[in-house]
């Protein structure tokens, strides 16, 4: 068998599990992740509850591409001279949600996180699935984020529904949170994409929050 067939016939489970309200642990070109479909709300909560994180803290997501990102958020110029230098990649970006969007996973909230991860098998999961899926660290909150599946499995344990491995991940540091919703834009987590190249691509200085 084949590592494209191999590919092909792990998508397809897990966008089986996903399609069932199922939660999985996924490679990235960050860090494994914790998947679940943005529109079960059930699933959603449950990803809450295996990191153990509150509620009130809204969940990013992936999106296969820009335009499934922008049926999700509303993006302005600024967002697309992002979007445009670093997606597919290691950039998450804070944007206002579109008006018939709504997710559990953004815990209330009138803003949307996501991104289009440079790491094929996720960009074409999500777009069988046709949904975004949330995108957080496949981690217990406070613990180290996994970098091989070993790693997710030895955190998560029965908790998951699947754990898809793709070995160890060479790159380690989570992605970078830009919020354009706020004048000027800012870094909420600075990642694998660094602050000044946020800065060079909007020609303007960035805020830092902590």
């Amino acid at each position: 068998m084949t590592n494209s067939t191999m590919s092909v016939l792990a998508i397809e489970k897990a966008v089986s599990v996903l399609r069932s309200g199922g939660v999985i642990a996924l490679p990235t070109d960050t860090l494994y992740a914790l998947a679940a479909a943005a529109r079960d709300a059930e699933a959603v909560r449950r990803v809450f509850a295996i990191k153990g994180r509150e509620g009130a803290k809204p969940l990013p997501l992936f999106v296969s591409d820009l335009a499934m990102a922008e049926r999700v958020a509303v993006f302005s110029p600024t967002a697309h001279r992002l979007a445009e230098r670093f997606w597919p990649g290691p950039l998450t970006i804070a944007l206002p949600r579109q008006p018939v969007f709504e997710s559990e996973a953004l815990a209330g909230g009138d803003t949307v996180a996501v991104r289009v991860p440079d790491y094929e098998f996720v960009r074409r999961l999500v777009r069988d699935l046709g949904w975004p899926v949330t995108g957080t660290s496949a981690n217990r909150a406070g613990a180290r984020a996994p970098v091989s599946s070993a790693e997710a499995a030895f955190q998560l344990g029965e908790m998951v529904d699947l754990i898809i491995d793709g070995g160890r991940l060479k790159g380690g540091a989570e992605s970078t949170v830009v919020d354009i919703t706020v004048t000027p834009p800012a870094v909420l987590r600075e990642g694998a994409v660094r602050r000044a190249d946020v800065e060079t691509v909007l020609r303007q200085a960035v805020s830092t929050e902590t």
